[in-house]
């Protein structure tokens, strides 16, 4: 596991030193520790391939990598562009071809399009405003880019997250980037503190901020799947293992595997959770290891 971790982050120590390239490795380190964490509930870990059968923990490795351009770009374009629907159909564009290097570098599959919906809008705003990385203000900012529309953006796209949500008549990953990812800075980052002042394990701390997003979101990738029943099945099961002391508890463990069975057993996978477990642990990098705040020149692209 060390080796592996080693050959993961020695092209993020070569990352570029400017600012944006500083965001850009930060968005992969988090994205990497998500992918990283384990054991999580019918996701992908370094121990597992959860509910998948077409990734691992290396192709998820390999796609974050392969991202890191697109990241950098998307905060260098955070910095530069100041006309906010300039700025939306800049990143827009910036996301699309993003996603066209994540399918390269997978050969077909969807490991992070999701997360370069969210990591993308959070990655230009943090970057936009460098000298306030607040959680809840870059979570702002974030928000009032993605309420913009883009004229270049696709009608409808066909992907099954988006079906699932007008089916199903949710949010979605459109609805939290829109709201200011409520998720993120009202309940998963409260629990990952809340986790760490107790004295549980980093792990655990993070396992439980994962749990805590799962008992109450609306997952489309779960509906997707599994529907109602199946989201049910997941919000009152990471609602048990938080009821029972968490991730770091012998009882909460126990009820965390229970919950990772019944998830690999019905072929659902919490994607829509895990994309907002690497948005917290960005914003809460961002806390600890902010990169250098000297705002440069910047210029209306």
């Amino acid at each position: 596991m060390r080796e592996n971790l080693a050959m993961i982050h020695a092209p993020l120590q070569r990352a570029s030193s400017d600012l944006a390239g500083d965001f850009g490795a930060q968005v992969v380190g988090a994205l990497i520790d998500e992918v990283t964490l384990a054991p999580k509930p019918g996701l992908v870990d370094i121990r597992s391939q959860g509910a998948h059968h077409d990734l691992d923990w290396k192709l998820m490795c390999k796609s974050a990598l392969a991202l890191q351009l697109t990241f950098v770009e998307l905060a260098q374009a955070g910095i530069e562009t100041r006309p906010l629907p300039e700025l939306r159909e800049r990143i827009g564009a910036i996301g699309r071809d993003g996603e066209a290097r994540m399918m390269d570098a997978t050969h077909g599959v969807n490991t992070h399009r999701g997360a370069i919906w969210a990591l993308g809008l959070l990655v230009t705003a943090a970057a936009r405003e460098p000298d306030d990385l607040a959680a809840d203000a870059i979570a702002a900012r974030a928000a009032e880019i993605a309420r913009i529309s883009d004229r270049h953006a696709p009608l409808q796209t066909g992907h099954k997250g988006e079906q699932a949500r007008i089916e199903y008549n949710v949010g979605g990953a459109r609805g939290q980037a829109q709201a200011g990812f409520p998720h993120v800075v009202q309940v998963a980052l409260p629990e990952l503190v809340r986790s760490r002042q107790r004295g549980d394990s980093e792990t655990a701390a993070r396992l439980n901020a994962l749990l805590a997003v799962m008992a109450s979101l609306d997952d489309t990738c779960v509906l997707a799947r599994g529907g109602r029943s199946a989201l049910a099945e997941m919000q009152s099961g990471a609602r048990r293992v938080l009821a029972h002391g968490g991730a770091a508890t012998l009882s909460g463990r126990r009820d965390l595997k229970a919950l990772d069975r019944r998830l690999v057993e019905l072929h659902v996978s919490p994607g829509g959770a895990a994309d907002l477990l690497a948005a917290t642990l960005f914003l809460d990098r961002l806390q600890v290891e902010a990169p250098a705040t000297t705002k440069p020149n910047t210029t209306n692209a």
